[in-house]
């Protein structure tokens, strides 16, 4: 037993109530104190939480990260005093009394929703709602595809999930639970903390959903219990994990339950219950003792529950030590991609200078993607349906299909959310690295959890094509014109933008080594040339340019007069309008390829001076302008989309919106002269 169980000593037997009850005061006195938070779905939900860890979940506190723990997911994020009170209770080792007691303050680790990496134990960050579900769905995901390689003495566990009413409102939702159950995602049971109340009051004020039909339609197994009986709930989750289909428990709570005069009203969701509600609560409960005092007999309980999670840890490891598998597995889920993948990489980029290949980058990317997964099974690809536009899928990658998950490539179907929250419950997970496309104007679509990609530093690379207005006739609705931007906006997030094949490449291995940040891959529908052959006085080397952020493809002879400075498919016409400007005009123009501005930015001043150099300088881009000025400078000119595009083939685009090798050597001598 550890220390901090073997100091307490029981003197009665604790009932599940008094554990439950524990729960509740805390989070009622944690929110009190900070005047701050949701003490409603804690104290509604303490039932069903004290009875999935007491007699269920296998979690040990003192190894947080062990491999083959249960996941446990806190969707409805607001009610973090769940999961912090859990957390004390349990004892996990950086969340003594006094974090609860700093609830949602500055530097405190009880953040005012779960984040990811800021405490021990938490599983993912939530608070955006919908987004918990649906990371957990990758989660799920990820432990069948593991157990599908490992088998069930290295991997077998389970996902759990409480979610609110307004995480299964959220559009993500239904994207995520139609996944799920077409999948048969067995191991995954999601608590539905039906309480009827949201933050305006009643949900009938603006849904009628019967949500356990929908869930039905979608595949799941399903159950209704009352939330606060706690034998039925115990019930209905031993039922739930003898189905062969992810399950839905339904669980009918009171909001705020045991305060005898705000419990079932949306005056418990966001607010302190006040001194005198939480005195009345104490006494309705049968709590009495002082705030944040939980006596040693029920601490005891609570603690006894890690005992449980550390003896099953004990006996995986020595599974794991026996197995053949050892060594593989634990490369897998350290997430270490072997050098042999780097190293194709270097010849693949040497193949291709010396042959000059020209395609486009949604081609190169699906080319250099053959060699990567052929040199590893640790990434696992997919598409929003879009698997042969986005070029995802390699030669040898095996689908993964309802129960059967041995393969490598998944089809997300139309759903760009749920495959970015996916591929983040993947990452989470351990085992794989993810990658998934879309075009790159659906980044609208997968926007929240692409940020929440972001905020938690998960290796999820996200594949995205058609990129401008070069994708030509499916028109504007298709043409991402503001969304380079967007990314770009999104702090921790690396947005690549290759000009030729090297670049593609280049790109790609520096997304593989992003080990705490996703990256974007930004691709062309059309051919590009290849550039850094034509361009370059050392066509190939085995160093990684792009790794740069933006480099010099193009030096003249003589001072430079302008620098142009481009991304993607606009390289090829800076180049093409240096040239004009030189032969036509004597005019000494400098080309640089900016393939990401984000690690361009952490170069130094004075590589970013050099490679900018001193002269006017003109950013040639077929996207909005904005945050181009900032490369640019007042002087600085910009060659590129100010408003939406049009329906027409990409090169009648380009010359109507005047991004053209001509506009931009009208643009420098307009500067110069």
């Amino acid at each position: 037993m550890n220390s901090q169980a073997a100091a307490l000593k029981p003197v009665a037997a604790v009932s599940e109530r008094d554990m439950a009850n524990a729960i509740r005061a805390l989070a009622m006195d944690s929110v009190q104190k900070a005047n701050s938070g949701h003490p409603g779905m804690p104290m509604g939900m303490a039932d069903v939480a004290t009875v999935l860890f007491s007699r269920f979940i296998d979690i040990d506190p003192s190894a947080p990260n062990w491999p083959d723990r249960d996941r446990f997911v806190l969707s409805a994020g607001h009610g973090s005093m769940l999961q912090y009170a859990l957390h004390y209770l349990l004892g996990y080792e950086d969340m003594p009394i006094e974090e609860l007691q700093r609830f949602r303050q500055l530097g405190s680790r009880t953040a005012g929703h779960p984040e990811y990496g800021h405490a021990l134990g938490i599983e993912t960050t939530t608070g955006p709602l919908g987004q918990g579900i649906s990371t957990a769905v990758g989660m799920a995901l990820a432990e069948r595809m593991l157990y599908a390689r490992y088998g069930a003495d290295l991997v077998n566990h389970r996902t759990y999930v409480i979610a609110g009413d307004g995480c299964l409102q959220e559009g993500i939702s239904h994207e995520a639970i139609d996944l799920a159950g077409h999948l048969k995602l067995s191991r995954l049971i999601v608590f539905w903390d039906d309480n009827a109340i949201s933050i305006d009051g009643p949900t009938s004020l603006s849904t009628s959903m019967d949500q356990p039909a929908r869930f039905k339609a979608a595949g799941w197994h399903i159950q209704s219990v009352d939330g606060h009986d706690m034998e039925a709930v115990g019930a209905a989750i031993e039922a739930a994990q003898r189905s062969d289909r992810p399950s839905l428990i339904a669980c009918r709570t009171v909001i705020g339950k045991g305060a005898p005069n705000l419990g079932g009203s949306e005056k418990t969701h966001g607010a302190p219950l006040g001194d005198a509600e939480i005195a009345a609560t104490r006494e309705n409960i049968g709590w009495a003792h002082a705030p944040f005092e939980v006596p040693d007999d029920i601490l005891f309980a609570w603690r006894e529950i890690a005992e449980r999670g550390q003896a099953a840890r004990h006996a995986w490891e020595q599974r794991l030590a026996a197995s053949p598998q050892h060594e593989a597995f634990a490369s897998a889920i350290t997430g270490n991609l072997p050098d042999a993948v780097f190293e194709a990489l270097v010849a693949f980029r040497k193949e291709h200078v010396e042959k000059a290949t020209k395609v486009a980058t949604r081609k190169a990317s699906e080319m250099a993607l053959g060699v990567i997964n052929a040199a590893t099974e640790l990434t696992v690809g997919g598409s929003a349906d879009l698997t042969h536009s986005n070029l995802t899928i390699t030669k040898g990658m095996n689908r993964v299909a309802p129960s059967d998950y041995a393969g490598r490539y998944i089809h997300y179907g139309i759903r760009e959310h749920g495959m970015a929250a996916a591929m983040n419950g993947i990452a989470l997970h351990g085992g794989f690295v993810p990658y998934g496309g879309t075009f790159l104007c659906f980044a609208d679509y997968a926007r929240g959890a692409m940020r929440l990609s972001a905020l938690m530093g998960q290796r999820v690379i996200y594949v995205m094509t058609h990129d401008s207005i070069g994708l030509g006739e499916d028109g504007p609705t298709h043409q991402p014109v503001e969304h380079l931007a967007m990314l770009r906006a999104t702090p921790n997030l690396n947005v690549f933008r290759p000009a030729d094949i090297i670049e593609t490449a280049e790109c790609w291995e520096l997304a593989l080594k992003s080990e705490s940040r996703p990256s974007v891959l930004v691709l062309s529908r059309q051919n590009l040339p290849m550039l850094r052959q034509a361009h370059s006085d050392e066509p190939h080397s085995e160093e990684n340019r792009s790794s740069q952020g933006a480099y010099i493809l193009r030096e003249p002879a003589e001072h430079r007069a302008v620098t142009l400075i481009a991304t993607g498919s606009e390289v090829e016409i800076a180049i093409a309008a240096a040239e004009r400007l030189a032969t036509e005009h004597g005019v000494a123009a400098a080309v640089v390829s900016m393939p990401c501005w984000e690690l361009f930015e952490e170069q130094d001043a004075d590589h970013r001076k050099a490679v900018l150099g001193s002269a006017p300088r003109i950013a040639i881009e077929a996207a909005a302008r904005l945050g181009w000025d900032r490369w640019i400078g007042d002087i600085g000119a910009f060659v590129g989309m100010a408003g939406f595009g049009a329906s027409a083939p990409a090169p009648d685009l380009y010359r109507h919106f005047d991004i053209t090798p001509e506009a931009v050597a009208a643009a420098a001598l307009k500067l110069i002269i």
